[in-house]
């Protein structure tokens, strides 16, 4: 229960902070008082709009389909699944538990591949094709093996543009310059058209495999330029205390070199993951059903022609949603870490 001293004491502090930051000149009040008529009208015709006026049937009649897409109906539970073990590595995440709090990497990483078994099945569960996997279940997916597997590319492409190999240090600038000059939709279309006729005959992936590949090659480039801003952040000696300590190479790039150039740069790593998240809605122009194009599909029902604003806007909370959770997160990381001190 609150103590009533320590709400009279914020009550007390709260009166001079609003006089010194809001009500401190007369043009300040000004525009303080009109910004408040602005947000009150705002929100007025907002939440007036949404109440009164919208038809929001759209959205309930096809909240299934909106959300996992043609999944079949029986084997939703494996999706439910996958949420509680994700709901409960987060928590534990956030709680941190001391006795299981070494053992949260080895969860997060074993949750992967059993997050992908139990979407695709196999091995003792019902086959369902990638073809099925629509809506909101496909742009997470999408997003997260797209983020999984261009991190450490992106990693080994900012350490391939500072090697001393010049093999090596030409590669990764000739890839890193070549595809941030290209426009995402392009290495999209590329990867649906190009990627089947560069590989052998034999070997055939499905559309979900080529665009994951697309979004991949292209985030890693970029992955880098962030990652190499933090390299070039630490100070030489930093790399020759590793080699006065006997360490070879790949220990000092491990051990004290990466650490420290990663933490640097959580803001623009994390910058780059959800502009990675929100690029999926472009792969309903290559024909992939991921949130945005199952709303086209929802908005061609006959009986909810020109219902846009409450379908649009339900799907752009969602997107709010995942994008201020991944910041949420980046922020805690950066407080646990002491991101902000050298």
């Amino acid at each position: 229960m609150q103590n009533p001293e320590n709400s009279k004491f914020k009550i007390q502090n709260s009166i001079p902070w609003l006089r010194q930051n809001l009500f401190n000149t007369w043009y300040n009040s000004l525009l303080t008082l009109f910004c408040l008529w602005l947000i009150y009208q705002l929100l007025g015709a907002i939440l007036g709009w949404a109440i009164g006026k919208a038809q929001w049937a759209v959205v309930w009649a096809n909240l299934r389909l909106l959300l996992v897409g043609r999944y079949p109906l029986g084997e939703t539970w494996r999706l439910w699944l996958i949420g509680l073990i994700l709901a409960g590595l987060t928590g534990l995440s956030v709680w941190r538990p001391r006795l299981l709090r070494r053992w949260l990497p080895v969860g997060w990483l074993a949750a992967f591949p059993v997050t992908l078994w139990l979407i695709g099945g196999g091995w003792g569960l019902m086959p369902v094709g990638t073809e099925l996997w629509n809506g909101l279940l496909l742009t997470l997916l999408m997003a997260v093996v797209s983020i999984v597997l261009s991190f450490p590319l992106g990693v080994l492409l900012a350490l391939g543009r500072q090697s001393t190999l010049p093999v090596v240090r030409w590669f990764s600038i000739f890839y890193i310059e070549v595809i941030r000059g290209l426009p995402l939709i392009g290495i999209l279309f590329m990867a649906q058209v190009m990627l089947p006729l560069l590989l052998p005959p034999e070997i055939r992936l499905d559309r979900v495999l080529r665009a994951i590949a697309g979004l991949t090659l292209f985030s890693a480039a970029y992955l880098a330029e962030n990652v190499r801003g933090g390299l070039q952040s630490l100070p030489r000696g930093q790399v020759e205390a590793g080699k006065a300590l006997g360490f070879n190479p790949f220990l000092v790039i491990g051990l004290i070199v990466l650490p420290q150039a990663l933490r640097a740069v959580i803001p623009a790593i994390v910058g780059q993951f959800i502009s990675l998240f929100k690029d999926t809605t472009l792969l309903s122009i290559v024909g992939l059903l991921e949130l945005i194009g199952i709303a086209r599909s929802v908005l061609a029902q006959p009986q909810f022609l020109g219902r846009y604003a409450e379908v649009y806007l339900f799907i752009g909370i969602i997107y709010w949603f995942f994008c201020y959770t991944m910041s949420l997160i980046s922020r805690r990381l950066e407080q646990q870490l002491d991101a902000g001190k050298r």
